[in-house]
């Protein structure tokens, strides 16, 4: 495939927050078919949904390069998540959340199936 610019937004309200938004741009840097052009500063904000009383959460964005198709590069964000020790299946929506990796666009692409909505809708 022919490399593409893609746009994640990352976010993380438990834990040692900072640390891990590091440590999940460099681990999408080190992917096959991955590279990180530019990350955003990060910023603190209130949680939006969700239950009541949860921690601010650090919010950032990161400009990548990737010759993934959408569906694989949503993939790899799964599996870094579930590394940080996020499991969507265990938990009600927009819970507290060691790492959140949302693909926000992949170049023009548009998609909208069960796994992934292409731009993002919010």
């Amino acid at each position: 495939m022919k490399p593409v610019r893609a746009y994640v937004a990352l976010g993380a309200n438990l834990g040692p927050r900072r640390a891990t938004l590091r440590w999940a741009v460099r681990a999408l840097d080190a992917c096959e078919g991955v590279r990180v052009l530019r990350a955003s500063r990060l910023m603190e904000t209130e949680a939006v949904g969700g239950p009541a009383g949860q921690p601010d959460y650090l919010n950032g964005a990161v400009e990548l390069e990737t010759t993934l198709a959408p569906h694989a590069l949503l993939s790899v964000l799964l599996e870094l998540e579930s590394r940080a020790g996020r499991h969507r299946e265990r938990t009600e929506k927009d819970a507290p959340r060691t790492l959140d990796l949302d693909l926000l666009a992949h170049g023009d692409a548009v998609v909208d199936d069960e796994r992934l909505t292409l731009p993002h809708p919010r």
